[in-house]
């Protein structure tokens, strides 16, 4: 019943493509024939590029890395053909060398539209030819040595396809099939499993339920996170297939996410509502429900699943929208389950089709959208540019003490950075650390097993079969990480899997010198372009995300008053939204890693909290546009007043835009004085006498304020409850109009829950900032409104 494969067998199958991909470059490097080796002198950049193409890939993906094997040897080897001509081999000393390798390197990383893995191979392409340069002196080819270079590279590339095509081809179409069917089987299990939470009798039954469900939750978002990953070589093998899986995949996962929201702020079971009507009603909908996720399940992947006709058994909804008038405030959670059901059956509410508005929408936004590619790609923007900087000093200043210290062994400092730069932060030390450690196993189990082979050199080769195995686990552990698991395998490669290097110990030794060479390097080019530390970014992130969040109740107000270009506008907020906070999520992960020297520690717990509460209210956004846009489209059909429904509607974004107004600012104002210290100073030259906690009026108290925020969330769901009264009792029309009359009272519910939990949530995000700054400053009061 799990859906989500084992990592070990993920791991083992990662490691068998990749011993194949290492054993064909060996036996080609080490035994082929002699005119073949002689055109490949580097053989350990034939590893190099097999290890960066081949690790957790698909055929397509090994298509890909050909592509940027190919992009790369174009950008290096025929410029530095012309460079060695120009300057002549014997005129290549240390200062230069570094020089023309730094200028080229950012030639290199410039470019936007280049692939991170073509600059990676681009990048130790450039530092082998020009290193090369200098060890080798006159005796340089001009044309050979770049060509040997790109011969090299190529033996990797050609054996990661060969590694993708046996036993069986590795296809990513075939793979995103199967993590599609597994994907519609998880959802298919948390959706009956929130059913029966929604229909259990006592509180523990129904919390184990859904504790099961946000198991299969998690295991679904690892499925989707790999279908991304592998929606890219699929349109490598397959280019025709245009559609992304994983959008209309997260499209099913909205409904059931909202069923598990729904759920979580259910006060107690069985539900008070709930009698032997409803229960029939919601077992009728869950057979209709679930044998459309089956039919998701064993239909193509790449086809929106369609819901099968059901002939009569649509009464249900009917009979479940008229349960939805209520004056209990309690009944909001079971009624925004329901509406999400019926989400899940039938797709987004919407009466109104207008194809020629959206079809002007599309062009107007596929405008926008080419306007905004054409600006990117005629300026180069700040962070390429420093990305750009930070390769070419690292890569020069690597190259240029790398051969200061051991002429001969020059390469191996460029080469240790060259093939793991990435393009914005990450967590410089512990990354540095990984690397260095990764390095030293690998190098240490190469020089053993050197010793107990001591007099069979030729079976030396096979010992490396089993580090493989054992690296591909070491790169998906936490402890080492992609980093330190390339580090490991390479190094013993680099041993074992070549001939005529020297004594194993001193190269060893040599190695391992040139690498931390290297990274010193990195570290130092690292914290000097990016002082900043994580936390600080955190912090500014988190600002951001809550005037993104802000601008996104402001465009729901305009959309609610029906301005024009509104919904295009929330669209763009909505995925805006989405962006920051991923980067706030990719910054605390940073900050998690970071070193704390003499600094405070990074109080993660309140920072994933935060997280999860802005998460938390980015979904219920999506689940309000919805509601708000049936509704109106529904008012205006039925002739029922819209304006008293709006109303309510804005002053409620309006109390949640002031609250995340006045959050931004404090943060901001925080960052910009960098101590509360001095907002204290200040605010007692000004004689403001406020709340320790929260900046109220002197005889207010924290509880005092949780409990009219409480008292307001109350209201706000009193409110649309006596609107469903007020839509129900309007006069009865055809069956159509009553279904849409239905539908609307229990859309309006729907709404009163998101809005009630938006508050709520907005709330939580007070009182974790609050907490936030009480961590980082214990002995002043933190006073947010005086701030």
């Amino acid at each position: 019943m799990y859906t989500l494969q084992a990592p070990w067998q993920v791991c083992l199958a990662s490691s068998f493509r990749t011993v194949l991909a290492c054993s064909i470059v060996g036996c080609t490097t080490l035994y082929g024939p002699e005119s073949v080796r002689r055109i490949l002198t580097f053989p350990a950049f034939s590893y190099v590029t097999t290890i960066l193409i081949v690790q957790d890939a698909t055929l397509g993906d090994a298509l890909r890395g050909c592509w940027h094997v190919l992009c790369a040897s174009i950008q290096v080897i025929l410029p530095s053909m012309l460079i060695l001509r120009l300057i002549g081999p014997s005129g290549f000393t240390h200062g230069l060398a570094a020089l023309v390798v730094a200028l080229t390197s950012f030639l290199i990383a410039l470019p936007g539209s280049t692939h991170l893995t073509a600059k990676r191979i681009a990048f130790g392409q450039t530092v082998i030819v020009y290193v090369g340069a200098v060890i080798q002196g006159a005796e340089t080819g001009v044309i050979t040595h770049p060509i040997h270079v790109a011969s090299s590279t190529a033996l990797g590339a050609l054996a990661s396809i060969l590694a993708m095509l046996f036993p069986y081809p590795h296809l990513a179409y075939r793979e995103v099939g199967k993590a599609c069917r597994r994907y519609a089987e998880n959802a298919s299990h948390r959706f009956n499993l929130l059913v029966e939470a929604f229909c259990a009798k006592e509180n523990m039954a129904a919390f184990n339920l859904i504790t099961d469900a946000r198991l299969f939750s998690k295991a679904g978002a690892k499925l989707l996170g790999s279908i991304k990953d592998k929606h890219e070589g699929m349109l490598w093998e397959k280019p025709w297939l245009s559609s992304d899986p994983g959008e209309k995949l997260q499209e099913m996962n909205m409904p059931i996410q909202g069923m598990e929201l729904a759920l979580t702020a259910c006060s107690s079971f069985p539900i008070k509502m709930m009698d032997e009507e409803l229960l029939g009603v919601v077992q009728i909908a869950k057979k209709q429900i679930a044998l459309k996720l089956e039919q998701a399940m064993f239909s193509v992947p790449f086809d929106a699943a369609t819901a099968p006709e059901m002939k009569g058994e649509h009464t249900y909804k009917s009979s479940w929208t008229r349960k939805a008038i209520s004056t209990n405030h309690e009944d909001l959670s079971p009624f925004f389950f329901l509406y999400c059901m019926e989400l899940h059956q039938d797709g987004p509410a919407c009466i109104v089709n207008n194809d020629a508005e959206a079809k002007i929408q599309e062009s107007n936004q596929s405008k926008k959208q080419g306007k905004s590619r054409m600006k990117q790609m005629l300026s180069f923007s700040c962070e390429k540019l420093l990305f750009a900087i930070k390769c070419s000093l690292t890569l020069g200043l690597a190259v240029l003490f790398g051969l200061i210290y051991n002429k001969e062994n020059g390469y191996w400092s460029g080469l240790t950075i060259a093939i793991s730069f990435v393009t914005g932060r990450q967590a410089t030390f512990t990354v540095a650390n990984a690397r260095a450690q990764g390095t030293a196993m690998g190098s240490v189990y190469g020089i053993l097993c050197c010793f107990m082979f001591k007099n069979l050199t030729d079976f030396r080769f096979i010992l490396l079969l089993p580090w493989i195995i054992f690296t591909s686990f070491l790169r998906h552990s936490r402890m080492y990480g992609e980093s330190g698991g390339i580090a490991a395998v390479i190094g013993a490669l680099l041993i074992l899997g070549r001939k005529n290097y020297g004594t194993p110990s001193e190269f060893a030794i040599a190695r391992i010198a040139e690498a931390a060479i290297g990274l010193i390097c990195f570290i130092a080019v690292e914290i000097l372009l990016y002082p900043a530390r994580s936390v600080t970014l955190a912090k500014t992130q988190l600002s951001r995300t809550l005037r993104e969040l802000q601008d996104c109740f402001r465009i729901i107000g305009l959309y609610t008053n029906q301005k024009e270009n509104s919904r295009e506008l929330l669209r763009v907020k909505q995925k805006n939204l989405k962006c920051h906070a991923r980067e706030l999520q990719n910054f605390i992960t940073e900050a998690e890693l970071e070193p704390n020297f003499w600094f405070l520690p990074f109080h993660s717990g309140c920072y994933n909290k935060l997280l999860r509460s802005i998460y938390e209210v980015a979904d219920l956004l999506h689940f309000s546009i919805h509601q708000i846009g049936f509704l109106s489209q529904t008012c205006q059909i039925l002739g029922i007043t819209w304006e008293e429904i709006q109303k309510q509607i804005c002053n409620d974004l309006e109390h949640l835009m002031d609250k995340t107004d006045y959050l931004s600012k404090c943060l901001d104002e925080v960052f910009l004085v960098k101590s509360l210290a001095e907002i204290e100073k200040q605010l007692q030259k000004d004689n403001v006498s406020h709340d320790l906690e929260l900046g109220k009026s002197p005889n207010g108290d924290l509880s005092t304020h949780l409990g009219s925020e409480e008292n307001n969330i109350l209201e706000i769901g009193k409110s649309f409850l006596q609107q469903t009264i007020r839509v129900s009792n309007t006069t009865k029309g055809n069956e159509v109009e009553e279904m849409l009359k239905s539908q609307m009272v229990l859309c309006l519910t729907g709404l009163g829950f998101c809005l009630n939990n938006l508050k709520r949530g907005a709330t939580d995000i007070e009182k974790e900032i609050t907490e936030l700054l009480k961590w980082e400053n214990p002995t002043i009061p933190v006073q947010l409104q005086s701030i």
